[in-house]
């Protein structure tokens, strides 16, 4: 369960510069749950998500993530319970190391314990054992990309679809605690976006992953997961679910965004992906 309580993050206090990212946030999510996230530029999207991985440390409130105040842990740390894909595909890899050896750093990264998946101690990625490699090639064909046959090639190869969808396998390699997907598929093109989409949905529900998922598809925004929030100014304004979620269509989210708001919705990603689906 994700708990967060009233965070808030200025940047450049006492500047001309000064900006209130994030006004007194709170949500609360539970185990499974999978929340889409939508909101304009600036709304303090990607900037929650940052305070959740621990990119800055709030200047208040507290982030609890499955009993664990996990406020004031080094980024580093927090990596190890929290999975997180970024809108840009070069992001999330090392395009210089081989696929395996990407597989391998991940599960070292998110393994408290530093144990290989057969538990004798893992000195470092390069020492990947015939076992260790048998495990990678099957988890790798369950993409159906092919990549299990590429094990040794260099990440800086792979397409950005197949890049986003090894770094979905790096990020729930071990199962994380929270995965965090901030427009992951935005930078590719429909046809992929919606194959790593599916392949997001099937890990996301197989693994019963609790996940936060920004997106500027409003239509998306009510059918992925289980709940959907807006965000304005650093404040989410709205979080829907259930049976009002079931019933609320595009058209009536932009109505609720622009009531909440006090103004209307002026984001043109948003605006045109809302005209195509309503």
């Amino acid at each position: 369960m994700l708990k967060i309580t009233e965070i808030s993050k200025t940047f450049n206090q006492g500047t001309i510069n000064e900006k209130r990212a994030l006004c007194k946030v709170s949500l609360t999510m539970q185990d499974g749950d999978f929340a889409t996230i939508v909101g304009s530029n600036g709304a303090g999207k990607s900037t929650l998500f940052n305070a959740i991985a621990g990119t800055f440390i709030t200047d208040e409130g507290s982030i609890i993530l499955d009993g664990k105040d996990i406020t004031f842990e080094k980024e580093h740390r927090r990596s190890r319970m929290i999975g997180r894909l970024f809108q840009d595909p070069l992001m999330g890899t090392a395009p210089h190391m081989s696929i395996e050896e990407n597989l391998s750093v991940a599960y070292l990264r998110a393994s408290a314990e530093k144990t290989s998946f057969f538990g004798k101690i893992a000195q470092d990625f390069t020492g990947i054992t015939a076992k260790e490699r048998k495990v990678f090639r099957e988890k790798l064909s369950l993409l159906n990309m092919g990549l299990e046959d590429r094990m040794e090639n260099p990440v800086g190869l792979l397409s950005g679809g197949q890049r986003q969808a090894l770094t979905l396998l790096m990020a729930t390699i071990v199962t994380p605690r929270l995965l965090l997907l901030d427009e992951h598929t935005a930078a590719l093109d429909p046809a992929t976006a919606d194959k790593v989409l599916d392949l997001t949905k099937r890990v996301v529900q197989e693994k019963n992953i609790t996940c936060l998922m920004i997106t500027h598809n409003m239509k998306q925004a009510l059918e992925l997961g289980n709940r959907t929030l807006m965000m304005d100014s650093g404040r989410i304004i709205l979080d829907i679910q259930g049976e009002e979620r079931k019933h609320t269509s595009v058209e009536d989210l932009l109505e609720l965004f622009a009531k909440n708001a006090g103004a209307a919705l002026d984001n043109d990603r948003i605006l045109l992906s809302s005209e195509k689906a309503v």
